[in-house]
């Protein structure tokens, strides 16, 4: 089991940063790759990034150029900072753990409010 905790978000204005947090715990050792997802209302969760151990990552069209996903291994905590946001960006973020190469589990953070007035 994985346990992961979300911190950071918030309400800033259009333009504004901010940078959230995921605290992974537990089995630890099993994560292969760490996210970020966001579920804004009426709609389907969807990808924000993603980046594997080995530091490879991955980004939704809408948040490149904008967002950064890093990981400190040693910390075993995964960021997104987020720059220039937008009104279309609020949502509930949420971090995600990927574990297993053959068999494949996912665990989720609780999620995040992000808020940014239109």
């Amino acid at each position: 089991q994985v346990q992961l905790v979300e911190s950071g978000g918030g309400l800033v204005q259009a333009g504004g940063s901010l940078r959230l947090s995921c605290a992974a715990s537990g089995l630890i050792f099993s994560i292969t790759a760490m996210g970020w997802y966001r579920q804004a209302p009426g709609k389907e969760r969807e990808l924000v990034a993603t980046i594997t151990r080995g530091g490879s990552t991955n980004y939704a069209d809408s948040a490149k150029g904008r967002f950064t996903i890093s990981r400190d291994n040693a910390k075993n905590t995964a960021y997104l900072q987020m720059n220039s946001l937008k009104s279309e960006d609020t949502a509930v973020y949420y971090c995600n753990a990927r574990t297993g190469i053959v068999r494949v589990d996912d665990y989720w953070g609780q999620g995040t409010q992000v808020t940014v007035p239109s």
